[in-house]
């Protein structure tokens, strides 16, 4: 008799966990039905027990296997374009991949994305993916997989850049690349730019190969050597030499990002242009001479002028069609006292307010001027024959350079003061912003709508440069996206203790394939 009660608490554990599990198994993946066989194969032990409890394991069985059975083409019905639900275990993969990459270290110079581009190749390769590298130079490595649509509509390209900045290891509190998880973050250099990126591009690609979801449209992965102001070994080289591998309608890349406030995504930034950047230099000269002797063209006396002029003037405020709807959108979101400064821009004294306060809204106002480096003379008691400013010039897209550079001469009014383009290594081609009435965009404001209701889609225009800039300048429409970021973590990027939360990774990854399987699937 205490035989068969120990048995029979044990087929109520069985029932308990049938009901746990049996009702969930179409939403779920093989842990569950794992878990299931579990259960069902101790329910068969019972059943050949010659004890009461058989009828009742038999019973189980039937039941059990009835809702495999069922459960099985409503897996199957996952794999359509209806599924956009990520999974634990994808969440967990994201990570897991994010984790792997920061502690490659692709710190550029020398750069070696080679090796994270090998790592991913190995991920591709283990479920069957065809890729393929291509090195630019010894170590610089580029990364293309496809998956392959019925061909109606042009291509999805999912990219992010593999290389990242050099670090100051003293000045960090973690390794820079051993991918620390601490208080919910994770970590390491590239964290936030760009590893997240290229793991979130790289999950969401897994999860369309695996589900086998039907598309409309190619989808392109592609990680890149050289972002961080080398982009002749990566997305020049590519545009260059492999534009077959690369070409599409539209790519989602860096240059946005979910903003989050006290741990809640307010707004979705996406990038549609940028600034483009362009270097100045400015040229005094003059005699050289005994610094105990004055004279009227010393050359660093003429240049600290100028430079002085570039602190009360400034190009002219103008918006375009994205800046326009920036300000508009962030009005509404905004406390009355900030609403009234993006709705009255024209104002010297709101500009004025943006520039003290609100320097990343006032640098979208107008073509940026910012002086950057002096050099002249060598030794006190001598005055040079020559110095010059250096001046970072962010320019807006349709921005006249030569039109520009006309302008500041006259307004530097100096004969002594040569103005001249400086070094065009980080240059990067003007395009024509993406349209915020595309496809892809509504898809992106789609996925915000259904994963952050409270929040809101605003289309920005980066003042730093991405390379995206130059797939617009090939026609393409680009968007940049991001994993969440608070305003004090948007300040690591670069810096020293440079993280992401990993729930936002979580979070991410949600919304990208969300997004993707809205403009890539087929609808049928």
């Amino acid at each position: 008799m205490h035989g068969c009660a120990v048995v029979g608490k044990d087929v109520k554990r069985a029932i308990v966990n049938l009901a746990k599990l049996g009702f969930v198994i179409w939403g779920q993946g093989s842990r569950e039905v794992t878990e299931f066989a579990r259960v069902l194969g101790f329910l068969r032990s019972l059943a050949m027990t010659r004890s009461f409890v058989s009828v009742i394991a038999s019973t189980l069985i039937f039941f059990l296997t009835f809702l495999l059975i069922l459960g099985s083409p409503a897996r199957a019905q996952q794999s359509s374009a209806a599924s956009n639900t990520i999974t634990d275990a994808s969440r967990a993969e994201v990570v897991h991949f994010l984790t792997d990459l920061v502690k490659i270290d692709t710190s550029n110079p020398p750069g070696n994305e080679v090796k994270a581009a090998n790592y991913i190749k190995a991920v591709l390769d283990k479920e069957g993916i065809a890729s393929e590298i291509f090195e630019s130079a010894p170590g610089r490595g580029n990364i293309v997989a496809r998956l392959k649509g019925n061909g109606s509509k042009r291509p999805l390209l999912l990219m992010g850049h593999l290389d990242v900045v050099g670090v100051e290891r003293d000045k960090w509190t973690v390794d820079p690349f051993a991918a620390v998880m601490k208080d919910g973050y994770l970590y390491g250099r590239g964290s936030r730019d760009d590893k997240a990126m290229d793991a979130a591009n790289l999950e969401v690609f897994l999860e369309l190969y695996r589900r086998k979801i039907a598309l409309d449209r190619d989808v392109i992965l592609l990680a890149e050597a050289g972002e961080e102001g080398t982009t002749q070994y990566g997305i020049d080289f590519m545009v260059a030499q492999h534009w077959d591998k690369i070409e599409c309608e539209y790519v989602l890349n860096e240059g946005g990002g979910l903003h989050e406030t006290n741990g809640k995504v307010d707004y979705l930034s996406v990038g549609t242009t940028e600034k483009a950047p362009r270097a100045m230099i400015l040229v005094a000269r003059g005699s050289s001479g005994h610094a105990s002797m004055p004279r009227l063209d010393n050359p660093i006396a003429h240049l600290g002028v100028a430079v002085g002029k570039l602190l009360t003037w400034q190009p002219p405020m103008r918006l375009n069609e994205t800046t326009r709807e920036y300000f508009s959108r962030l009005a509404k979101i905004s406390s009355s006292e900030d609403a009234y400064l993006y709705t009255h821009l024209e104002e010297t004294a709101v500009q004025q307010k943006l520039a003290a306060n609100k320097i990343s809204q006032n640098s979208m106002l107008r073509t940026s001027i910012v002086p950057t480096i002096i050099k002249g003379g060598f030794r006190v008691n001598v005055i040079p024959a020559d110095a010059e400013a250096t001046l970072d010039v962010r320019a807006l897209p349709d921005e006249n350079v030569d039109e520009l550079m006309a302008t500041l001469r006259k307004v530097i009014n100096d004969p002594e003061i040569e103005v001249v383009r400086g070094d065009k290594l980080n240059d990067r081609p003007a395009g024509a912003p993406s349209s915020i009435h595309s496809e892809m965009f509504q898809a992106l404001e789609r996925a915000q709508a259904k994963l952050f209701p409270g929040a809101v889609t605003l289309p920005t225009m980066g003042t730093g440069a991405t390379d995206s800039a130059q797939l617009r300048a090939k026609g393409v429409q680009a968007y940049g996206i991001g994993p969440p970021s608070s305003d004090d973590n948007s300040l690591r990027v670069h810096g020293n203790d440079e993280r992401v939360r990993l729930e936002g990774v979580d979070q991410f990854v949600e919304y990208l394939y969300t997004a993707v399987v809205d403009v890539a699937a087929s609808k049928k």
